[in-house]
């Protein structure tokens, strides 16, 4: 399993990451347990969360209950050092995390101290912002997106204060590292000058959705990644299970997403199939595995750091750890373009 470098720390990652946001809802805590400790016997060394995990549906009930679920791994003999660790601070409007109060310098130090307690551990190797307070244009806002109502001055002093409570954290030993979520450009580049002026810790990544069925990330924000040293971590590569191709032709298997969420977080419509069925037929043209390929394709992204899936089934799991051996070929990767042209931006 490839390791690269998270941002410009000394941490390495796997180039495949294990999500965990459905521990604790579609899956139990033995499930998430067996899911790691497969995992870490492929060589993914990364695993990712957040302080509002489980999801589908998110609840004052779950909320925090994925991270207890990696904090009894612990308890139970998993090997801290083994395990690259990541966790979220929700954004503004998290109803059930501090009553949706924005990310801010008072709220850093409260919510890293949840998810250490939750996680049971020191500390945390890449502690992110879920989302900026400002909002974002991802999840489906880009088609209204409109930056406005923003105080540039009021956002700049923001960061430069929650900069300097992240650099208390890491002066106490509780994070390593710091990450974005859900950013856009001009967000993340306010960040960079904003640890350059205070000595704050550096964005190192930036976790943003990216597939072949999305691919907002290609332009602005990956001329950013690579110039600026700040790699892609890629949620939903599978773009939340299109790309397998499980829910063609009306199907909708027993547990899946799809059942939980029947318009797929705004991204179910007849364009999204049709996207879909052109990169099966590419996966079939070259006797691929579609799922390996969409992951496969991703992790050969030049701004890619880590690419990180979900499994709800060991079968699922093992899938996606294959892709790891695979690449793709010259005539796939012109196909996956042509694929692209033909069916830009379907959600």
């Amino acid at each position: 399993m490839e390791r690269r470098k998270l941002g410009r720390t000394d941490i390495e990652v796997s180039a495949l990451c294990l999500g965990s946001m459905t521990w604790g809802t579609q899956n139990t805590v033995e499930e998430g347990h067996e899911q790691i400790n497969r995992a870490l016997e492929a060589g993914i060394n990364f695993v990712d969360t957040a302080e509002m995990y489980p999801v589908n549906p998110i609840s004052a009930e779950t909320i925090g209950r994925t991270e207890q679920i990696i904090g009894m791994w612990y308890e139970r003999g998993g090997t801290r050092q083994d395990m690259v660790l990541a966790s979220k601070h929700s954004g503004e409007g998290m109803a059930h995390a501090r009553n949706g109060a924005p990310i801010s310098a008072a709220t850093i130090p409260e919510a890293i101290e949840g998810s250490l307690r939750r996680l049971q551990t020191d500390y945390i190797d890449l502690y992110q912002f879920h989302w900026p307070n400002r909002g974002s244009y991802m999840f489906r806002k880009n088609w209204t997106f409109e930056p406005k109502d923003v105080d540039p001055a009021a956002e700049r002093q923001n960061m430069e204060d929650c900069l300097g409570a992240l650099q208390n954290e890491v002066q106490r030993g509780t994070i390593r590292a710091f990450g974005l979520s859900n950013e856009s450009a001009w967000g993340t580049g306010q960040w960079l000058a904003a640890a350059a002026a205070t000595g704050g810790p550096r964005v190192a990544s930036m976790q943003n959705e990216y597939s072949l069925l999305c691919r907002l990330y290609d332009t602005d924000m990956a001329e950013m990644s690579i110039y600026e040293d700040v790699g892609l971590l890629a949620f939903s590569p599978l773009a939340t299970g299109f790309l397998t191709g499980k829910y063609q032709d009306g199907n909708v298997p027993e547990a899946s997403r799809m059942t939980l969420n029947a318009n797929m977080g705004g991204r179910k419509s007849d364009r999204v199939f049709a996207a879909t069925q052109a990169y099966l037929d590419v996966a079939k043209r070259h006797d691929l595995d579609p799922t390996q390929m969409a992951l496969a394709w991703c992790m050969a992204r030049p701004f890619m750091t880590s690419v990180i899936f979900g499994a709800t089934t060991m079968a699922q799991l093992d899938l996606a750890i294959g892709a790891a051996d695979l690449t793709l070929s010259d005539a796939v990767l012109d196909d996956i373009t042509t694929a692209h042209r033909d069916h830009p931006m379907p959600y």
